[in-house]
């Protein structure tokens, strides 16, 4: 029996059909409901690890890409 090496998280997302809807208005429903919720930035994110060194370095590099942003407004 095959057991999936990826079960860190588990992410689970439901969107029930409403009396006359589409599948295309199912579909927009339920990808703007993941959209909303963030579950595929957060897959992405831990998609590769992520040493405590890197992340503060990419943290740091965010907040001064932010604060030149906003100094020139």
């Amino acid at each position: 029996m095959y057991v999936p090496r990826m079960c860190w998280c588990v992410m689970s997302s439901q969107v029930l059909i409403r009396e006359g809807e589409s599948q295309d208005s199912l579909l927009r429903r339920f990808q703007k409901m993941v959209q909303t919720s963030g579950i595929l930035r957060e897959a992405k994110a831990k998609r590769h690890f992520v040493s405590k060194r890197d992340a503060a370095r990419i943290k740091a590099k965010n907040n001064a890409r932010r604060k030149r942003r906003q100094g020139n407004t």
